[in-house]
């Protein structure tokens, strides 16, 4: 989908000086999915432990020698 936005330049220049993208769709692109990803975790974490039935999760240990 094609848009139109105003980007910040001293943010966009920051933004590629420490992704090292040059293209203005690939660093919009990326910082969605930053965002998105951010946004996932915090609302799981917010979660945490509100499932009263929940199964407990077997977790695998190492072998103690």
């Amino acid at each position: 989908m094609r848009t139109t936005i105003i980007l910040d330049d001293e943010l966009l220049s920051k933004a590629r000086t420490l992704t090292g993208l040059t293209n203005r769709s690939a660093l919009v692109r990326e910082a969605l999915k930053a965002l998105l990803e951010r946004e996932s975790a915090g609302r799981l974490g917010q979660r945490g432990g509100t499932e009263q039935d929940a199964a407990a999760v077997l977790r695998r240990r190492a072998d103690r020698a």
